[in-house]
């Protein structure tokens, strides 16, 4: 069995924002040499998530509306995580609510996607360097 490690770094100029690293994750197949087996993508950091869902400009204005009305970054004051001198609590709980990481099977040296699917690194407080992590396993 093969294994291959790459990390992506990146460095979301706002607070929030999704990036498509769908292009980045299939670079990184292509050089694993896998054919068959899994591909792992999860965020390094607590504020940045790691999802999966289609590259549709309205259905990710969506998510920033819904995500600001679950977990409102202001008023500040209202996340006893704040105390600690961070203004980021609610970055936290939106990367729970969008999640880690995701695993998408290879087979045939591809990413076995089902129709429109696109992998996305999710940005809840960024302005400075993060990473996500690309494992791929298989022969």
């Amino acid at each position: 069995m093969k294994s291959y490690r790459e990390e992506l770094w990146f460095e979301v100029p706002s607070r929030r924002g999704f990036v498509n690293i769908t292009p980045k994750v299939e670079a990184a197949l292509k050089k694993s040499n896998v054919s068959e087996g899994l591909c792992l993508v999860n965020a390094m950091h607590i504020t940045a998530s790691v999802f999966i869902n289609d590259d549709e400009s309205g259905l990710h204005r969506d998510y920033e509306r819904w995500l600001e009305k679950l977990a409102p970054h202001a008023p500040t004051s209202q996340y006893d995580h704040n105390n600690t001198g961070e203004d980021n609590g609610d970055a936290h709980l939106k990367r729970q609510i969008m999640g880690r990481e995701v695993v998408v099977a290879v087979t045939d040296g591809k990413l076995d996607f089902g129709p429109w699917e696109q992998i996305f690194y999710g940005e809840f407080d960024g302005r400075r360097r993060k990473r996500a992590l690309i494992k791929i396993i298989g022969d």
